[in-house]
């Protein structure tokens, strides 16, 4: 059975808005997509009534992803903890409205923020993420829903860069409203062998994204996709493949993911090119 296919709307924009998200639904439609990863960057940017009817309305369904921006933490070094918890649960809301059946993304620190630790202080570290993320997980689990927590390569963060870091952080809330969301780029830098990663998340994977090793076109690049494809049936994912990338036409996320080239001749092209690729290989 083919997967569920999504592309994150940061591909064409940032931020997605209610004005924005019609136009860019139907540009997915039109291109194959059956679903759209929609970013909530701040609480109010999208009316999740409004979003479910426009998805419904092109029969597409929804991930909801969240964005880790200057002073959103779980840990207390890096930003206000309680107003990060607001905004999870805020996202939470989204999800359960626009029936997207997780929230992803790496929610522990603010991307692009990196500090050095010797074991005792990611001990604390640990243990501080553990306590601030719990009570969320519960609200999670008492939705139905998962917190897809994304590691992130070396130059985004500094806590969590591989799945063995992941699943040894999040062991005690794993399968109780907590999961991964594996992204093949990270993996693709952080891993020895993505596959064999994505074998050991095993059951704990909630959500995956997809993209070219440097952020283009899925199928442009070195990954070695079938063997990704395989290692998502070893594990037991059949969940959704978002296609997440980036515009550098808008200033703001050109510098938070750093593109600083076009990654294809059009964005269109690289959300078209990467499906195409997918489905292809049996995605």
């Amino acid at each position: 059975m083919p997967r569920t296919i999504a592309v994150n709307t940061w591909v064409w924009t940032s931020p997605l808005t209610d004005e924005t998200l019609e136009p860019l639904a139907r540009t997915a439609a039109r291109l194959g997509y059956d679903a759209l990863e929609l970013p909530l960057e701040s609480i109010g940017d999208w009316d999740p009534v409004r979003t479910r009817s426009v998805l419904d309305g092109l029969g597409l369904g929804a991930v909801v992803v969240g964005a880790m921006g200057p002073g959103r933490s779980l840990l207390a070094r890096a930003g206000d903890v309680a107003a990060t918890q607001d905004y999870l649960r805020a996202c939470l809301d989204a999800a359960e409205i626009v029936r997207s059946p997780v929230v992803a993304g790496p929610f522990y620190a603010p991307t692009g923020v990196t500090w050095r630790m010797d074991d005792g202080e990611r001990a604390g570290a640990i243990g501080e993420l553990r306590e601030n993320l719990a009570p969320l997980a519960r609200e999670a689990a008492d939705r139905g829903l998962i917190l897809a927590i994304e590691p992130l390569n070396r130059y985004e963060t500094s806590l969590l860069n591989t799945v063995e870091q992941s699943l040894d952080a999040l062991e005690p809330l794993l399968g109780a409203g907590v999961g991964l969301a594996l992204d093949t780029y990270h993996l693709n830098i952080e891993e020895k062998r993505p596959d064999d990663a994505i074998r050991a998340a095993g059951s704990a994977i909630a959500h995956v994204q997809v993209c070219g090793s440097d952020r283009g076109a899925v199928g442009d690049d070195h990954t070695d996709w079938p063997g990704i494809l395989r290692a998502l049936d070893d594990a037991g994912y059949r969940g959704v493949l978002g296609l997440e990338s980036f515009t550098g036409e808008n200033a703001t996320i050109a510098v938070a993911a750093s593109v600083w080239r076009p990654l294809a001749p059009s964005q269109d092209d690289l959300a078209a090119r990467s499906i195409a690729h997918l489905r292809a290989l049996g995605a």
